[in-house]
């Protein structure tokens, strides 16, 4: 039984690790929420002001060309939002705040939950984003062969921002392999999840006594 749970908490640890690694560009991403609300604040006042062209130079840049439009500037914030919602996902289910129906979700117990995660993760997360990434791949290269760019003027390099779509199915695919071993383990000893519930409570409490810095430091 002990070496039984020693090879379960093993396969637990493994995919702790792993959602754990699919978290940090959504983690790190969090700053691009600033630049998100910069951009929409400049939007805002540019229109206001009826800026046309924002800025030129002479030699071009990836995304932004040769100038910089509001046209461009209009562009830039929804390729922001993209590169939010996209990293951010992993991160999101690495940190257990994905939507649940909750009233039905707190009437179960801790090993219902990691069932139904686990099977629905085999079902529906790992085949949807896998295919998603399959697909995209052909959409990101299709984008570059063409040198995709604005039809309006605004930004270019178009295939820049959509590399971000396998990328971030890249990253939910580790992050559902991460949970489906975490949650087999679990099912399987349900004496684990307890023990590693208490394990990210104390992991918590640890980092929450830590300056901000170091507890961010301390979390990578």
């Amino acid at each position: 039984m002990m070496r039984e749970h020693s090879g379960l908490r093993a396969m637990a640890n493994l995919g702790v690790a792993l959602m754990k690694l699919s978290a940090v560009p959504g983690r790190m991403g969090a700053w691009i929420i600033f630049a998100l609300v910069l951009v929409v604040l400049f939007a805002v006042v540019g229109a206001q002001m009826s800026w046309s062209q924002v800025a030129s130079w002479d030699t071009a840049i990836p995304l932004f060309g040769k100038h910089l439009s509001m046209t461009g500037v209009g562009e830039l914030q929804w390729h922001l939002f993209a590169l939010v919602v996209m990293l951010s996902g992993a991160y999101t289910m690495q940190q257990d705040q994905h939507i649940r129906v909750d009233v039905v979700s707190a009437a179960l117990s801790m090993r219902a939950r990691a069932g139904i995660d686990l099977v629905g993760d085999l079902l529906l997360l790992l085949p949807f984003f896998g295919l998603l990434f399959w697909f995209s791949l052909d959409f990101v290269a299709m984008s570059h062969r063409f040198a995709e760019q604005s039809n309006s003027g605004g930004l270019v390099d178009r295939y820049l921002v959509k590399s971000v779509l396998p990328l971030g199915c890249a990253l939910l695919v580790v992050c559902g392999v991460g949970r489906v071993l975490r949650n087999a383990a679990f099912v399987l000893a349900p004496a684990l999840q307890q023990e590693f519930l208490q394990r990210a409570m104390h992991d918590k409490a640890a980092a929450d006594s830590l300056p901000a810095g170091a507890a961010e430091k301390e979390s990578v």
